[in-house]
């Protein structure tokens, strides 16, 4: 499905309830009255969610959120449900989600404890690593090696707060510069304005991928963190969550995750058909067998020592 900015989508148009009444209070009754619910979408967090060559948003977040708003409206009996796509970055995401403006954020965002303080999430949808991307000409490998150097993360995202506690907690130098977002981040490792950018490593694959050269960039093998990925939504709203929670699960138990993680990680995607052939991976398939909102890196894998460090100073 493509979807645009600006594009009001009809969803399911004719859907017959079968289902029980939800409980209607906070985002369901919301939702029940406006016909109308809103989805918080990104500008290039490929292939999560992201603008095409055709300004159209898509991503692998965005199908599993149409998934939501399906079983959503079918729960709520409703023939018809209007989506409104809501342009959000890596630092207004909270704040929207926050006041009320988007229903759901369906892009790359890390569920962690600290976020949970403010949002709920989904069950996992994904889960990833904090690495560097730096050109192969640099020869950056590790934290270590951005010693006094420029680098770039973007605002608003747990890689920026990581790097920036390491580089304090290890007397590192690091000259820190935040980007608006990841297109922009990724232009400056490209431009030579940062010898490197702090980010997921799927996230990071993925513009190196699309980009003019991509034989000029490498991930390094060192992580720095585990990051598990979910669809956010507002906290304190136990009947969403619980229509969220259902939606998802119901999607990862079933198989039809499959189906979805194929399309979007192992096959040619828009705009330049580029295979990202990223394997579903070991920590992810768990998930899939036994779903978790947990935010508890310890949840999905082994803790990265540069991960242990930032956790215990904030304990």
């Amino acid at each position: 499905m493509k979807l645009s900015k600006i594009l009001l989508v009809l969803v399911g148009a004719g859907v017959i309830a079968s289902a029980a009444q939800a409980q209607e209070t906070g985002t369901l009754k919301k939702i029940k009255e406006t016909g109308t619910i809103t989805l918080g979408v990104r500008d290039s967090s490929i292939p999560f969610s992201y603008l095409d060559d055709k300004q159209s948003y898509q991503g692998y977040s965005i199908d599993l959120c149409l998934k939501i708003v399906t079983s959503v409206q079918k729960q709520l009996g409703l023939t018809s449900l209007n989506v409104k796509l809501n342009p959000v970055t890596s630092a207004t995401r909270i704040p929207l989600m926050a006041n009320g403006t988007v229903d759901l954020e369906c892009g790359s965002t890390t569920n962690n404890m600290e976020r949970q303080k403010q949002v709920s999430f989904a069950p996992t949808t994904f889960v990833t690593a904090n690495r560097i991307l730096a050109k192969k000409s640099s020869n950056i490998k590790s934290l270590a090696d951005l010693k006094g150097k420029t680098v770039v993360s973007t605002s608003g995202t747990a890689n920026l707060k990581q790097l920036t506690t390491l580089n304090a907690d290890q007397g590192l130098g690091i000259n820190i510069m935040p980007a608006k977002d990841h297109a922009e981040a990724f232009l400056m490792v490209e431009t030579g304005r940062a010898v490197a950018f702090v980010m997921d490593d799927i996230l990071l694959a993925s513009l190196a991928a699309n980009s003019k050269s991509p034989g000029d960039y490498e991930v390094s093998k060192e992580a720095l963190s585990v990051e598990p990925y979910g669809i956010m939504l507002r906290k304190d709203d136990a009947p969403f969550k619980a229509a969220v929670d259902k939606a998802i699960s119901n999607v990862l138990t079933s198989g039809d995750i499959n189906r979805i993680y194929t399309k979007w990680f192992l096959t040619p995607i828009p705009p330049k058909g580029i295979n990202l052939n990223w394997p579903m991976s070991e920590q992810f398939k768990a998930v899939v067998a036994k779903p978790t909102d947990s935010g508890e890196p310890s949840a999905y894998a082994a803790v990265p020592e540069a991960q242990k460090a930032v956790l215990k100073k904030k304990k």
